[in-house]
């Protein structure tokens, strides 16, 4: 675990680095960490541990919403970097307690908060009740929510009073177009609802095409404010 002023030496360090940099050393820094994998950035990630650590846990969220392409692309990637990515399912009760009682589509009605913190939130932190840091693809330009994100912070979502998890991200500092060049010079595997006009991809009901000009957030949970646009993995680390 990394001190308070060791992380705030380490922001100040990496403010300045390449990502395959940063993320060489938060591998250095902390042995027991994990690859959270769900989209172009992430792969970017996997790419540039691969010339690290190649044997780094990878993991992702299979919320049983994702649309068929997204599974494709897992396997895609597995096979393409010969890594093993862990699935992590959402609590199959609780699932069906609240599909039972409101349905399969509530979160148009009454926003993604529930859906996504049995989804996701739930399986992520019994995941993370197991290291102490996790990498992400976040970057500071994907929307308004992230404009102030640190490479690295104590995740406040995620710690407990007996367990302090530290979350990096590499990729703060790139933009889109970065992360695209990266792909294309390096032949980094994507996900094929890109094509397709598909720029941020989350579950299949609560993602959509954007048109060109478009930021890339305006495709998720479009029904809801650009303030609201998070599905609850990162939010406490950024209000």
């Amino acid at each position: 675990m990394l001190s308070d002023q060791q992380l705030t030496d380490f922001n100040h360090q990496c403010e300045t680095l390449e990502p395959k940099d940063i993320l060489a050393l938060c591998i250095e820094r902390m042995t027991n960490i994990a690859i959270a994998f769900s989209g172009a950035e992430d792969v970017v990630l996997i790419a540039m541990a691969s010339r690290i650590k190649p044997d780094i846990p990878i993991f992702t969220l299979d919320t049983g919403r994702l649309h068929p392409e997204t599974y494709r692309f897992i396997e895609k990637v597995r096979e393409h970097y010969g890594v093993e990515i862990e699935l992590l399912s959402p609590d199959a009760v609780k699932l069906g307690e609240m599909v039972k009682a409101k349905g399969l589509f509530s979160f148009y009605e009454d926003g993604h908060e529930e859906c996504c913190g049995i989804r996701k939130i739930e399986p992520l932190q019994r995941y993370l009740a197991g290291v102490d840091g996790w990498i992400t693809g976040q970057r500071r330009d994907q929307s308004p929510t992230r404009a102030q994100l640190p490479i690295a912070q104590y995740d406040m979502t995620f710690s407990t009073d007996s367990h302090r998890v530290t979350k990096f991200s590499p990729l703060a500092n790139w933009s889109l177009q970065q992360v695209w060049d990266y792909m294309r010079m390096f032949d980094v595997p994507f996900n094929e609802l890109h094509k397709s006009g598909f720029i941020s991809i989350g579950c299949e009901p609560c993602t959509r095409a954007i048109q060109p000009g478009q930021h890339e957030r305006v495709g998720r949970w479009w029904w809801e404010e650009a303030t609201q646009k998070e599905c609850g993995l990162h939010i406490e680390n950024i209000d």
